[in-house]
């Protein structure tokens, strides 16, 4: 069976609004989270992610409104993330209309959550989403609250056991490459592509459908997390798959 890379737009939303920023900061207001799923629906994305970016740092849960109203206006799979701190939160948010939700601090705090996630929802429901910043001796090391908070994790260790605490899935974001569209951190997604056998999204730094041809031709990731190019106009979801599929990669 060929298993089709995905081609996933992302919506960092921020006070009810997606927004767009470089490394996690100077953020700028891009539109109304239903809206642009929805458009990026009808466009051919293959799944949309959904990450309430400042409910870790602000103490608070995901605004589950906002979560049903967006589930309600697409046709592909929703990922949802932000503000996951429990095993509730999780079945709160599936009941709002994701279908996979992501969580990254909790999950670091209580790496046991995963496991009581993937016990009661499936594992396919679970994705660790993993913030990474490399340091100066080479390592990357595991950012929480927004990639505001530091820790001594190493991001490909941690992917590993997430992976063996029930995680379905990890979304991998590069730190360093967040915003600024010089393409994906094709070191780091190879690393931990190769340290688990669950599907890695790659996230961070793309700028191009270029760079998304990059980063499936350089690593085995499963798929590829962009917001830029989509909020901006410069391509549709179907537009980068035809691209890909245009220089010999499967997509759907």
């Amino acid at each position: 069976m060929t298993l089709y890379k995905r081609v996933i737009p992302c919506l960092d939303v921020k006070d009810g609004k997606v927004v767009k920023g470089t490394e996690f900061v100077d953020l700028k207001d891009i539109g109304y989270p239903p809206d642009l799923a929805a458009r990026y629906s009808e466009l051919g994305a293959d799944e949309i992610t959904f990450l309430d970016i400042a409910a870790s740092n602000e103490s608070r849960g995901t605004t589950l409104g906002l979560v049903k109203e967006t589930a309600e206006k697409v046709f592909v799979p929703l990922t949802v993330g932000g503000g996951i701190r429990t095993v509730e939160d999780m079945h709160a948010a599936l009941l709002a209309g994701a279908d996979k939700v992501s969580v990254n601090s909790a999950a670091v705090a209580h790496p046991e959550m995963i496991s009581e996630c993937a016990d009661r929802f499936g594992r396919q429901c679970v994705v660790v989403a993993i913030d990474a910043k490399k340091q100066k001796d080479g390592r990357w090391l595991v950012r929480t609250h927004g990639a505001q908070k530091g820790t001594e994790l190493d991001a490909i260790e941690w992917a590993g056991r997430a992976e063996d605490l029930g995680a379905g899935e990890i979304l991998l974001t590069s730190i360093d490459s967040d915003g600024t569209r010089h393409g994906y951190d094709i070191e780091l997604t190879k690393a931990v592509v190769e340290a688990v056998n669950v599907p890695v999204i790659a996230s961070g730094g793309c700028g191009n459908m270029e760079d998304i041809y990059d980063v499936f031709a350089k690593t085995d990731c499963s798929a590829a997390l962009a917001a830029s190019i989509f909020h901006y106009n410069e391509c549709t979801p179907a537009e980068v798959r035809q691209y890909l599929r245009d220089r010999g990669i499967e997509a759907r």
